[in-house]
């Protein structure tokens, strides 16, 4: 085979020359030769290279992981070809996720519902919210992903419940406020199936996303009314098994390090879920951690310690939205052991 021109090579190749010149000037195909006149030539090597750029173009490769291979006679395709298979996987989810949203669309119009524009965007905003924070996997494991308009509606009643109980100033030591918040809490524990991290998550959206607030009518101070009035709910458990004094020292306590407790409780969380034994050190390091933020709350008083664990065997609603649970307490005394 002669050497080729680069216009030859294009209407063979069935590539533009704006295409090969743009693979020179990257480096991935620069031809080889000169002709007397300048021209630059293609030869017999060039155009395999060519061929195979095209056919790893037709695997989804990006011009720049071609290179790379390309430059490495020992680069692992495997690897590669696994790359665009996730990539092909992620299409595929986003193409379902799409799917599923116009099927609810179109049995929502087809059942005789118009839905109004804005209930529409305001759903597909919520949506895209959300997968802003958790994946694809993620939101399908999550409970109230899937939860029918009466969820909806439980929740829209609760969080206008308690901005009717925040109008009225109604104390958050009230009963009626703590069992407003204890709702609050047990709804948001079975939303988000148990996992700590997704609560977690959750709340890092409200705090950072104006658009979460404004779609969940969840404000700061809301959030802020919500936790306070749970605080007062459990001191009042704690309060039939301790004195007014230890409750005090909880109630000063309690909230100082409330963003440790919830990084220690998802640690501890995965470190279950990852099937290591009590014994393991990274367990016994993470019980250390748990009984030293625990003293800082209930202080070192063996009595007041002794009363507080007779308190959580007979109170399982002390533990209701906490998501620690009896097994995780049991875990954690015998790594501490």
């Amino acid at each position: 085979m002669t050497a080729l021109k680069i216009g030859e090579l294009a209407a063979r190749s069935g590539l533009t020359v704006r295409a090969l010149h743009h693979y020179d000037s990257i480096g991935l195909l620069t031809p080889s030769a000169r002709a007397d006149s300048g021209y630059r030539l293609y030869s017999r090597d060039d155009v395999a290279r060519l061929h195979q750029i095209q056919a790893l173009r037709k695997f989804g490769m990006s011009l720049a992981d071609i290179g790379t291979f390309l430059a490495s006679p020992d680069a692992p395709f495997a690897d590669i070809v696994a790359q665009q298979i996730d990539a092909l996987n992620r299409q595929i989810t986003q193409a379902t996720t799409l799917r599923e949203q116009l099927s609810q669309l179109q049995k929502q119009m087809s059942g005789g519902d118009k839905p109004a524009l804005e209930d529409w965007l305001s759903t597909l905003e919520h949506m895209h919210l959300y997968e802003q924070y958790f994946s694809q996997d993620e939101l399908r494991r999550l409970p109230f992903w899937q939860r029918d308009a009466r969820r909806n509606q439980a929740w829209g009643t609760l969080v206008r419940e308690v901005h009717e109980a925040m109008a009225h100033k109604l104390p958050t030591a009230d009963p009626r406020a703590g069992a407003l918040a204890q709702r609050w809490m047990r709804m948001l524990e079975q939303d988000t199936g148990g996992d700590p991290e997704f609560a977690w998550r959750m709340t890092s959206m409200l705090e950072q996303e104006d658009s979460a607030q404004r779609l969940t009518r969840i404000t700061p101070e809301l959030k802020q009314y919500v936790g306070e009035a749970f605080s007062e709910y459990r001191l009042a458990l704690y309060a039939k098994y301790l004195n007014a004094e230890e409750v005090q020292h909880m109630r000063e306590h309690g909230g100082r390090h409330f963003r440790e407790w919830m990084e220690l409780i998802v640690a501890v969380h995965k470190h279950i879920a990852s099937g290591a034994p009590a014994s393991d050190p990274t367990s016994q390091a993470l019980a250390c951690e748990w009984l030293r933020l625990f003293r800082l709350r209930v202080g070192d008083d063996p009595a007041t310690l002794a009363r507080i664990r007779t308190a959580h065997e007979r109170e399982p609603a002390l533990l209701q939205g906490t998501w620690v649970s009896a097994a995780m307490l049991d875990y954690i005394r015998a790594a501490a052991s």
